[in-house]
């Protein structure tokens, strides 16, 4: 086979399925990491003696990273390319996933805690951005809704894993420490990245965006045509990811603090996690029929409803409902938010203004596990916190209705 043969399949599409396929796998694993790490603060509370405060930053380290991370590799994006980003940041957030499982003091856990957050960052709104680049305008809402539901099998393998890993005393060394380790196979799944799945066609027919320089996308971003829909991004995704990361990384230890035990905690966990599926998939086949901002307005306020039950709930059958319910609008509303944003800007600029919006949605992710701690730490019921993330929800609903577009089926620039 000749270089120039080569060289074409290399960069041959793949079909809708195929490209869903080796993205969507990248994102379970982003999840998985995600998932883990909930579970592993609440068994890191119990061997390391941790407050609620220090708990907290855990979370929100995390955080820290995904902000730093969704901002570097969103503006790489547009220089070097969609594949060659995935792939790094998906390398980068394994092996520190993987060393992070070797730590034994908190300050060690939080330093690689950062670089993890860098890579998962960086990789969700490059993966979304370069699906949503590669379907067809008729049916891009409904293929990026099904990529983020990786992410609830993602969750689900997490969840497993961290009931049968975690407390099992069989092994030579800490569960917690083994559920880690396997977050650092993804780092293989780069090569296979490498091999086949090629670049954004938008982005190879796009050689002048490698003239412009960084701060010439930073600033098309904020450009009069474009400063609405910035605007409206930033308010949704930092209510969306101050609310979520606050709540959700909560959700092992909430149960803890209710009265159950660890075990138990993680088997309740598990069932709210399976009612993330369907809630992806409805948002995938609603958002398509009604349009983006349907999807995001109802099920983020159906998120709201359900979290202020939760917080407030004391059985366990209100404990495990309203905890499927957060789960099925919430990840239905991420869905909708992964599809939404890479519309809003032209191919020149749209790894940028997604990496932007994604980097100031990871400052609320900062946020909301402090908060957590914080207010738990001074005595605060749970009820009272989560009342705080259904309002910063509702925030994020009026600035979709008020300030964004409808995108649905439209040809990207």
């Amino acid at each position: 086979m000749s270089k120039v043969e080569a060289n074409n399949n290399q960069t041959k599409p793949l079909s809708r399925n195929k490209l869903l396929g080796v993205a969507g796998v990248g994102w379970m694993f982003d999840a998985m990491d995600v998932g883990i790490l909930s579970f592993v603060i609440a068994a890191l509370a119990v061997e390391w003696n941790l407050n609620s405060s220090q708990m907290g930053w855990i979370g929100s380290v995390n955080s820290i990273g995904m902000a730093v991370g969704a901002l570097l590799f969103g503006v790489l994006a547009d220089k070097v390319g969609r594949k060659q980003i995935f792939m790094w940041t998906l390398i980068l957030f394994s092996v520190a996933s993987g060393l992070s499982a070797l730590t034994t003091t908190l300050t060690a856990f939080l330093i690689l805690r950062f670089f993890v957050g860098m890579g998962l960052g960086g990789e969700l709104p490059v993966a979304s951005t370069l699906v949503s680049e590669s379907v067809k305008p008729e049916e891009r809402g409904r293929v990026v809704v099904l990529l983020e539901s990786f992410w609830a099998g993602g969750w689900l393998i997490a969840a497993i894993i961290s009931y049968f890993v975690i407390p099992a005393e069989f092994w030579p060394i800490d569960g917690w420490r083994v559920a880690l380790l396997l977050t650092a196979l993804p780092a293989f799944y780069a090569i296979y990245i490498r091999l086949k799945l090629p670049d954004s066609p938008q982005f190879r027919v796009k050689a002048e965006s490698k003239k412009r320089t960084i701060f010439q996308n930073i600033s098309e971003v904020w450009s009069p045509k474009y400063r609405r829909s910035t605007l409206m991004l930033w308010i949704l995704w930092f209510a969306v990811v101050f609310s979520y990361y606050g709540m959700f990384l909560w959700l092992p230890s909430v149960m803890v603090g209710k009265g159950f035990d660890l075990i138990s905690s993680f088997k309740y966990v598990l069932m709210m996690t399976l009612a993330q599926l369907p809630g992806y998939f409805t948002a995938a086949w609603f958002i398509e029929k009604f349009g983006r901002k349907f999807v995001l307005v109802t099920y983020l306020l159906g998120t709201a409803a359900s979290a202020f039950v939760f917080g407030g709930a004391e059985t366990v059958t209100a404990l495990v409902v309203s905890g499927m319910l957060l789960s099925f609008f919430n990840l239905g509303a991420w869905g909708a938010l992964y599809a939404y944003t890479p519309e809003q800007y032209p191919a020149i600029v749209r790894g940028t203004g997604a990496g932007m919006a994604a980097s100031i949605g990871r400052v609320g992710g900062i946020f909301g596990p402090l908060l957590v701690g914080t207010l738990l730490t001074k005595g605060y019921d749970i009820s009272y916190i989560f009342t705080i993330f259904c309002v910063a929800i509702v925030i994020g609903v009026l600035a979709v209705i008020f300030l964004g577009k409808e995108t649905k089926q439209t040809e990207l620039e």
